[in-house]
């Protein structure tokens, strides 16, 4: 594996690509790809993505079917690959900034947006990507390779993984009765599926200097779906009244929402540990588990204090 600027030279070079050594900037924040931005001897800026591990050789095959689909359909800029090898894949930069990056010292966003106070250009551009996303038929994407999970079994597959992670996550019963409370109440959860990035961190969210949205990265997660996936970092992040405001543009850019949605999407957030140890266990970056154990002890501690 590539784990310097001397090896990507190198390999990159095997390849075509004659890099400026000097231009070369690492970002070792991924947890899948480490990733490296260069410019090549013509002024072309390039990004390439390092695989950490084998399983995501595998993973980016899929992806870049998917880039292939969404490419021509959405409002906004995707990658669009001119490699895929096992050891690097390349694309051309796309046009904006990532709305933060994760700084690695403090364990939190670098921010290039306001987060404080949202611009409605940043909001309304970044509903419409989505909504337009969204509005890709699951036949189709189904048809052309992309994972197709229906509503039920978004359902039961996440009580699967909480019964498989908890005793990894050694999760109290306080949190353990209220997700099952959850899943088992048919008023939170929807009865559409529909095409989702699946990962939609601010880091993946590229905007320009008015913060509109210009590009979307990183579609490694992507799948028909759970609607309310692409809703939880914002969520997170954000807050419950900023979620409010997005989803009513959502709505009104043509994206479909239902009488829990904003429950069910705080509900869906909370489940996030699950979906790091299930992490845990398929890689064994057990690292990783400190954070899950954090966020449900902040939990936890609303719980009780509710």
């Amino acid at each position: 594996m590539i784990n310097s600027t001397a090896e990507l030279l190198t390999v990159a070079r095997q390849h075509g690509f004659r890099l400026k050594a000097e231009s070369i900037k690492l970002d070792k924040s991924g947890i899948d790809f480490l990733v490296a931005f260069a410019t090549d001897e013509d002024d072309i800026s390039w990004v390439f993505r390092i695989p950490r591990r084998s399983d995501v050789i595998e993973r980016a095959v899929y992806e870049n079917q998917i880039l292939n689909l969404v490419r021509d359909r959405l409002p906004i800029a995707v990658p669009n690959w001119q490699l895929n090898a096992s050891e690097l894949i390349a694309y051309p930069r796309l046009p904006g900034t990532p709305a933060a990056t994760i700084n690695p010292e403090i364990k939190n966003y670098d921010w290039y947006i306001k987060p404080q106070s949202l611009s409605t250009t940043f909001v309304d551009s970044l509903a419409e990507a989505i909504a337009a996303l969204h509005s890709i038929e699951p036949d189709e994407a189904s048809k052309a390779g992309v994972r197709l999970i229906q509503p039920i079994e978004a359902r039961q597959s996440l009580a699967q993984q909480m019964e498989k992670t908890k005793e990894l996550l050694d999760i109290s019963d306080l949190i353990w009765r209220k997700w099952q409370k959850w899943l088992a109440d048919d008023t939170y959860w929807p009865k559409h599926s529909v095409f989702v990035h699946g990962d939609l961190h601010p880091g993946h969210i590229l905007v320009d200097r008015s913060y509109r949205v210009t590009g979307l990265i990183d579609w490694t997660e992507a799948e028909v779906a759970d609607p309310a996936t692409d809703f939880t970092f914002y969520y997170s992040i954000f807050g419950a009244s900023a979620l409010s405001t997005f989803l009513q543009r959502y709505q009104k850019a043509g994206g479909r929402v239902w009488n829990r949605m904003e429950e069910h999407i705080a509900q869906l957030s909370c489940a996030f540990p699950v979906k790091i140890a299930m992490f845990v266990l398929h890689t064994g970056e057990d690292t990783y588990l400190e954070l899950a154990r954090m966020l449900l002890s902040s939990q936890e501690q609303q719980l009780t204090e509710q």
